[in-house]
């Protein structure tokens, strides 16, 4: 019989596992950046049971002390954030090894990426004003952490940095959450970083971010302007084979017109998504609120509707779409 090989990252994580002696561990679904997470049961009292996510630091990153900074670091800024449109923290804890592990609410659901490629597989567009519905909750959970204050009162701005479609939640209820503020850091912090340890993603960045500038509220929502770009074009922006070409591309920020790509596109929605996209900062929406009022004001004019049961309808039929293609 072959041995069985153990992948060195999750050496250790297997199905089945008790971490904290609560939360058993079920599958893995995914790994990116610094963590790999796995879908997991927390065992209560009187047989209680509820799923959550448990996120892990990469084994490939264990002994860097920097990782581990920036691990606790974000189960710190999770735990300063509440709000319906936030991904919620439930523990975070010690195993019996030594090693981290932070436990968050469990979405069933899809992720925004999922949700445009199942459209790109059924060969449809994106209903522009879902996109502009999920763009709105986005924004109220930038909104929430930009405007955060600390228990005295004064403002302490939390940063997402990592806004990509991964980490754009949509659950089967039509709720849209924003998750892993991995990337994140409080203002109030010192970075944690080193210079082969890239924050976040190449494609996602913002120009002045691959500058050396530090990240603001305006980088977050170009970003989020990204990201939108792409689910309306349905098509990368900033795509190179290599690294250096992606940071050049995101460097010189050009971005070409979504009324080329989709002239029936709404004009106040592609001009909204343009100004997020502005190379200069300051040419951009000065807060999450108000490119949220920008798209709210998008859809005011638009006849469709666009609310919860519209998007869980939205995303029942984006996890079928990707369900046959899987099949096929």
């Amino acid at each position: 019989m072959a041995e069985s090989k153990v992948d060195p990252r999750t050496a250790g994580d297997r199905p089945g596992r008790l971490l904290g002696g609560r939360y058993e561990l079920l599958e893995m679904i995914g790994r990116g950046g610094m963590a790999v997470v796995w879908r997991a049961l927390t065992h209560g009292a009187s047989g209680f049971q509820r799923m959550v996510a448990v996120k892990r630091v990469d084994g490939s990153f264990k002994g860097f002390p920097e990782v581990t900074a920036m691990f606790v670091e974000e189960a710190r800024v999770g735990a300063a954030l509440r709000h319906p449109n936030i991904v919620q923290i439930h523990d975070f804890g010690i195993d019996e090894t030594e090693e981290h592990y932070l436990v968050t609410e469990w979405v069933e659901g899809v992720h925004f990426g999922e949700w445009v490629l199942s459209h790109v597989r059924g060969r449809q567009e994106t209903p522009p004003h879902l996109v502009a519905a999920i763009g709105i909750e986005v924004l109220r959970a930038l909104d929430a952490a930009h405007s955060r204050l600390d228990a005295s009162g004064r403002p302490a701005p939390i940063l997402h940095r990592d806004v990509t479609p991964p980490n754009i939640l949509i659950d089967a209820g039509g709720v849209v959450k924003l998750a892993d503020f991995g990337m994140a850091r409080a203002m109030d912090r010192g970075r944690m970083t080193r210079p082969d340890m890239v924050k976040g993603k190449l494609s996602y960045l913002a120009p002045e971010l691959v500058l050396g500038a530090a990240a603001s509220p305006q980088s977050d929502m170009f970003a989020l302007g990204i990201v939108m770009w792409e689910a309306l074009a349905m098509a990368r922006l900033f795509h190179a084979p290599s690294d250096a070409e992606v940071v050049a591309m995101v460097r010189d920020a050009r971005i070409p017109l979504l009324d080329f790509k989709r002239p029936s596109l709404p004009l106040g929605l592609t001009a909204a998504v343009h100004r997020a996209l502005e190379r200069d900062p300051a040419r951009r929406f000065g807060s999450a609120r108000e490119m949220l009022l920008a798209l709210t004001q998008v859809l005011r004019v638009l006849p469709n509707a666009t609310d919860s049961p519209v998007l869980a309808h939205s995303v029942a039929q984006a996890r079928a779409r990707l369900a046959q293609k899987a099949a096929q």
